[in-house]
């Protein structure tokens, strides 16, 4: 099932819906902190018609770093022997179609991250893997928009990964999904920069979720971020880093294609 969140004239009405065949059929229920009958109200809309919103305002941004061997490799850093993890900002969120903005303070080395996103769908705490799958409400896609020479000045990277606008989320949160196994593709200006498939993760979803509840208590709506694969502007050779008009497209088998614009400040 496909979960949107939208809004069809006023911001103020916002609503969360069941995509099918770009039809919205609205839901009675807020799907992360209400029940999960997802009983419909009886409206439905064309999707042309709504504005599409981050399919989820989570409380916290938890990230994995390095989840890729091969992005490890091409960063120069190893591979980690446990899942490396670091937060975003909550206000860096933007749906599907808002604009990523460069940062004045930073606005030359912005880069683009396809991810797996996982939406926690109740209070988390100390489980094993096997008993992750009844605290995911589903899986989204995200671009972690990262300022590379923030990360590398900083020696850490909140700031690097949390100025606004540098987190885009959605379309949508797909709950029937195998996290195992969805293909990757990052697209800038229609050019494929990053391919792969969550297969090749160091850690799985199951592991990610287990390990973060055992660190800390994941609430209903936590976003986490299960990190990127090779192809970053960062790994070329030439200047890949994202320019003012382009346009970013993060596609996962099974959910849908994530796509936003770069503008100036």
């Amino acid at each position: 099932m496909k979960i949107a969140r939208f809004y069809l004239d006023d911001i103020n009405n916002i609503s969360y819906g069941k995509l099918v065949n770009n039809r919205i059929y609205e839901l009675q229920n807020d799907p992360i902190i209400g029940d999960k009958s997802y009983e419909l109200s009886g409206e439905k809309f064309s999707s042309s018609e709504v504005k599409f919103l981050p399919p989820v305002t989570p409380p916290n941004i938890i990230a994995i770093g390095l989840n890729y061997s091969d992005h490890a490799e091409e960063a120069g850093l190893e591979i980690p022997d446990q899942p490396l993890i670091f937060a975003k900002a909550t206000s860096s969120i933007i749906g599907p179609q808002d604009d990523i903005i460069l940062p004045k303070k930073a606005p030359n080395q912005v880069d683009y991250e396809a991810e797996l996103g996982v939406v926690v769908s109740k209070e988390c705490k100390n489980v094993s893997p096997e008993e992750v799958d009844e605290y995911i409400l589903g899986y989204t896609c995200v671009n972690d928009v990262t300022a590379r020479d923030c990360q590398q000045r900083d020696g850490q990277w909140v700031r690097a990964k949390s100025f606004d606008t540098f987190c885009p989320v959605g379309p949508i949160i797909e709950n029937e999904l195998d996290p195992d196994n969805c293909n990757i593709v990052c697209r800038v200006n229609n050019e494929i920069r990053q391919k792969s498939n969550t297969a090749n993760m160091i850690f799985s979803v199951e592991e990610i979720i287990s390990y973060l509840s055992h660190n800390m208590t994941l609430l209903p709506g936590t976003l986490i971020l299960t990190g990127t694969p090779a192809g970053v502007g960062l790994s070329y050779d030439t200047d890949k880093y994202l320019k003012a008009e382009d346009e970013v497209k993060v596609e996962i088998s099974g959910i849908g294609v994530l796509e936003n614009q770069v503008k100036k400040c």
